[in-house]
């Protein structure tokens, strides 16, 4: 074999491992695309969370006039067990730490912020969400004046804003409009919808 065919014969061979070796990279590449796609479209795994021995309660709640025993992490809020255990949605979850008023329920008629008020902590009171003072067919005075009134909007802040409302009823029947704005101060309207929810409380005689 000459001299030339044998150094055309190494570079094509040279070439050709070459070749082999970007082939193998390109498919790596690839497959590794179609399971970072696949794993994308994958719904995700939700794992439960991981409670340590010890770290829950039996406890028994009266919300709205009837016991439930529910068994609760005791560092879980009373928002999340009303809503994702007693399936009591009306109860919103606005901005998670208590700041908007948007959860507020009653309990033992006082207005207190769900999200956070450990449910652990609620064993004998009587806790009172908005499903608890009326229904569609049947609503509570307040429930009908905020929707004559129209003092609901997007609808976040109104089961809080009215049980609240309702605390300030219970205990003076006859407030004024300085005394509804203080009371409704730690409840907030992303709306801005204020002049419609003072009339919706004005109106309820």
């Amino acid at each position: 074999m000459s001299k030339d065919k044998d150094e055309k014969l190494k570079t094509t061979r040279r070439d050709f491992l070459k070749g082999i070796g970007a082939g193998a990279v390109v498919a790596a590449v690839a497959v590794a695309g179609v399971e970072e796609y696949r794993m994308a479209q994958a719904p995700p795994v939700v794992k439960p969370p991981v409670v340590a021995p010890g770290v829950t309660s039996e406890v028994t709640l009266n919300v709205n006039g009837v016991d439930h025993t529910v068994v609760v992490d005791n560092r879980s809020n009373l928002t999340d067990v009303l809503r994702l255990q007693l399936g009591l949605t009306g109860t919103k979850v606005s901005c998670d730490r208590g700041e908007c008023g948007a959860c507020a329920v009653l309990v033992d008629g006082v207005p207190m912020l769900s999200c956070v008020t450990l449910a652990a902590d609620m064993g004998g009171k009587k806790v009172t969400t908005i499903e608890g003072i009326g229904t569609p067919s049947n609503p509570h005075k307040l429930q009908a004046a905020f929707r004559d009134n129209l003092g609901a909007q997007c609808g976040m802040c109104t089961p809080g804003m009215i049980l609240v409302s309702k605390a300030l009823l219970d205990r003076n029947p006859n407030p004024t409009a300085d005394q509804i704005k203080q009371e409704l101060a730690g409840n907030l309207c992303r709306c801005g919808n204020y002049p419609f929810i003072l009339k919706s409380v004005q109106a309820v005689k």
